[in-house]
């Protein structure tokens, strides 16, 4: 609890970060980025008002569906593949095939796109790298 603050603001400034450069890769093997820290998310004024940081979690749709998704995974160094998002290392899901895989064919459907990202407290450029090598090869 001693270092919650420090890191809490690291996973903040970290997932701007991130997030800001995945929606500079719209186009270019991404969809759209859904974090509410940017001005393009339909609440960002709202997100604005109430928050103060705007979270280490980042979601984005990848070009392509489940074989860019795997792809991409399988290519990442530094995000580890976990379902259980919010450590201090940044983890990464395919929410689809995995925390939602059992409502496949419901309203409940999660796109097969869907990447959705907990940005640890490591270096934000190591993890921008880490992001960028794996969407070149997807």
């Amino acid at each position: 609890i001693k270092t919650l603050a420090l890191r809490m603001s690291r996973h903040n400034e970290s997932g701007l970060k991130v997030a800001k450069w995945l929606e500079t890769k719209i186009g270019s093997g991404v969809e759209r980025v859904v974090y509410p820290g940017l001005p393009s998310h339909p609440q960002h004024a709202l997100a604005m008002k109430q928050m103060s940081g705007h979270t280490g979690m980042v979601t984005f749709f990848i070009k392509g569906g489940i074989a860019e998704s795997r792809k991409f995974l399988e290519n990442l160094r530094l995000f580890t593949l976990a379902e259980s998002l919010g450590g201090v290392e940044s983890l990464i899901e395919v929410p689809a095939v995995m925390t939602h895989a059992s409502v496949a064919g419901t309203p409940l459907e999660v796109p097969e796109a869907l990447v959705r990202l907990s940005v640890g407290i490591e270096a934000a450029d190591d993890l921008i790298e880490d992001l960028r090598s794996a969407l070149d090869v997807a």
